[in-house]
């Protein structure tokens, strides 16, 4: 089957012109005699209207229910753009995640996709039906709502385009491609025409906002292709891939920044085997993600931590520390601040010395102080002071000539 899968998210269907103009897009390609399926987000600030409204009722809102309300914003535009496409003449179904056969665990709002049976999907594909499908959701064995939290469409897509075969995966969004930066923070950035499942998947867990981190982990676990492009032009994008040439002396891909970020520490902890441990049992418990870590040489018998994470999962982070406190856990709960955090990343510093002294000395020459420090194969970050981040990020994209 010629199948094509993509995926537009919020800004791309924020009103109802931009839902004809989806629509049109969407009918081009399906003119082609290309079998279409459309993923689409909520619209633009739905959600976060929606979040505000539970806030408004309580501070901390059940996550089943949190599920049960977030999965209306994509099924609103799921039955627009279903009714924009019928509009051009063109046969389309709107179907949600639970009817697309997507199954998931009960972790609400963190939900994994278990199994994709597909539903009828195929049935309709086969009608020559252009199929829209509710991105960010699915149904656990309890038959409950479940979603994947911020930016789970992109999985939805990448998770369809896996389950069907697709020929390629389409990511649709406001800019028309991967930059070595955000072209907000720095206005030189350049489009990367190509670039390599871990250096996306870098990219993504530091900060940037092109793609959901889980939805490239997919992409490279199960091989699906794709292309991250504007809805508002018709310029190629970026592929997404397993293998890109570049040039040998190409040390850094892009400079991503991340300021969703809080750092929390932990003080007076025991000097002893499993104290550390038992601190990040009750972080995985709780189901936070965990970054940056620091622990601080012992002494007369204490130590201090330090760690990150996403400023969404502080107050469950802090509320399930507390308790393990009060219970008798080794250790107090210390100050918590927001920071911002700054990634370099590049498969050439595999086999490349300096990267690490040419960042740092780059940040020293502005006066920008560094907090926190972590590595991995084909990435350094830093913590920085929130106020510093942008200038960080440009200095960072200078330092390295990514510029055009």
């Amino acid at each position: 089957m010629n199948l094509i899968v993509q995926k537009y998210g919020g800004t791309s269907v924020a009103d109802v012109s931009c839902i004809k103009r989806v629509a049109r897009r969407v009918k081009r390609t399906w003119n082609q005699g290309t079998k279409v399926v459309v993923v689409v987000s909520a619209r633009s600030g739905v959600t976060n209207d929606l979040i505000s409204r539970a806030n408004a009722i309580r501070k901390q809102p059940d996550d089943r229910e949190m599920d049960m309300l977030m999965a209306c914003g994509e099924q609103e535009t799921i039955s627009l753009l279903a009714m924009a496409l019928h509009a051009l003449s063109v046969p389309a179904v709107s179907m949600t995640g639970w009817q697309a056969g997507i199954l998931t665990d009960g972790n609400h709002s963190r939900a994994r996709i278990r199994e994709i049976t597909g539903g009828s999907i195929r049935k309709h594909l086969r009608k020559n039906k252009v199929v829209v499908l509710a991105g960010f959701q699915g149904l656990d064995d309890d038959g409950d709502l479940t979603t994947f939290g911020r930016g789970g469409s992109d999985l939805s897509a990448i998770a369809m385009a896996g389950a069907l075969n697709a020929k390629t995966c389409q990511i649709f969004t406001d800019v028309d491609g991967v930059y070595s930066a955000d072209p907000r923070t720095v206005p030189d950035a350049r489009k990367i025409p190509a670039i390599s499942y871990e250096e996306m998947l870098e990219l993504a867990s530091s900060g940037s906002k092109v793609m959901q981190t889980r939805a490239v982990e997919f992409a490279q676990k199960h091989n699906v292709v794709f292309e991250v492009r504007s809805t508002f032009s018709n310029k190629t994008g970026t592929t997404v891939k397993k293998k890109v040439k570049s040039l040998e002396d190409m040390l850094v891909s892009g400079v991503a920044i991340d300021n969703n970020q809080v750092r929390i520490s932990v003080t007076d902890l025991p000097d002893r085997p499993g104290a550390a441990a038992s601190v990040f049992k009750v972080m995985s418990e709780t189901g936070v993600v965990v970054d940056m870590i620091v622990q601080n040489v012992a002494r007369n018998g204490k130590a201090n931590l330090t760690f990150t994470v996403p400023s969404e999962d502080a107050f469950r982070a802090e509320k399930a520390l507390k308790e393990e406190f009060a219970n008798g856990g080794g250790g107090k709960l210390g100050r918590s601040t927001k920071i911002a955090k700054i990634s370099v990343v590049g498969v050439g510093m595999r086999s490349h010395s300096g990267v690490a002294s040419k960042f740092f000395e780059a940040l020293a020459e502005v006066g920008v102080n560094m907090l926190m420090i972590s590595t991995s194969e084909i990435k350094i970050s830093v913590a920085v002071n929130p106020d510093d981040g942008e200038m960080a990020t440009r200095v960072a994209h200078a330092a390295f000539g990514l510029g055009k």
